[in-house]
């Protein structure tokens, strides 16, 4: 059984993770860490990791980058893994994140869902196999609340795409005030923010007659929730180090 603290616990993702686990025999949720902590199921919500009265197994946070440092603080002095799940980080907490990883066991990706993940392995053989004989252009929409644009996964796309081809590519994210043809080097991202939409990532190789698109889109929170646990049970019992959604497809 694996014990898990949710940080962000009366967000709509916290609360998407608490019902996924509630159906679930090899896990439950013992604690909840949120500002706003009023009660909605059969555990305490705490207001910061430091007021927690029980020792989870793992945390899984999807709050917000503000957490970070209060997070790690306290898994740092009791040993906890966590599940990093909440997206916008900047490099200097990405650094602290791997910095973590070399006492505790991280969990940490740009996106949770397992189909993302094989869409990143997709677009890899497809930069493998394609080369520079095709442009490459990445398209991500998203509802109207999320703040940071591109999204986190279209950065983690673009990146597994660049190593690919010996970080040879430049990104380009904004192309009104570019008169000028697209250039070789480049990997195009494009970032639409409207209604309701939870996730959806174009990957376009585009050449001579020919467009490949490798597309992945969510319906629901819920592929997010779902990862999440998955890498909370697997990291339960892991060795310090950092681990990504790779490991478990």
């Amino acid at each position: 059984m694996t014990n898990i603290a949710i940080c962000g616990a009366n967000g709509k993702m916290g609360k998407t993770i608490y019902n996924c686990v509630k159906d679930r025999d090899d896990c439950e949720v013992i604690a909840g860490i949120d500002l706003y902590t009023e009660q909605y199921a059969d555990f305490p919500i705490v207001a910061s990791p430091a007021e927690l009265t029980v020792k989870p197994d793992v945390i899984i946070d999807f709050s917000n980058p503000a957490s970070l440092d209060g997070l790690l603080e306290y898994c740092l002095s009791t040993g906890t893994p966590i599940v990093v799940a909440s997206t916008g980080y900047s490099d200097e907490q990405i650094a602290k994140i791997r910095s973590a990883a070399e006492q505790i066991p991280v969990f940490f990706t740009f996106n949770m869902s397992l189909g993302i993940n094989l869409l990143v392995q997709l677009a890899k053989k497809a930069a493998e196999v394609l080369g520079d004989r095709f442009d490459i252009e990445i398209v991500e929409k998203h509802h109207n609340q999320k703040l940071d644009a591109p999204s986190g996964t279209a950065i983690m796309l673009a990146n597994a795409i660049n190593e690919t081809l010996d970080n040879s590519k430049q990104y380009v994210y904004d192309r009104h005030s570019r008169r000028q043809k697209r250039a070789k080097s480049e990997i195009g991202m494009h970032a639409i923010r409207g209604g309701t939409i939870v996730g959806e990532h174009d990957v376009i190789f585009a050449g001579n007659d020919e467009v490949i698109t490798l597309s992945h889109a969510a319906a629901s929170k819920t592929v997010f929730a779902e990862g999440s646990i998955k890498a909370a049970v697997y990291l339960k019992d892991q060795p310090a180090g950092l681990y990504d959604m790779q490991m478990l497809i």
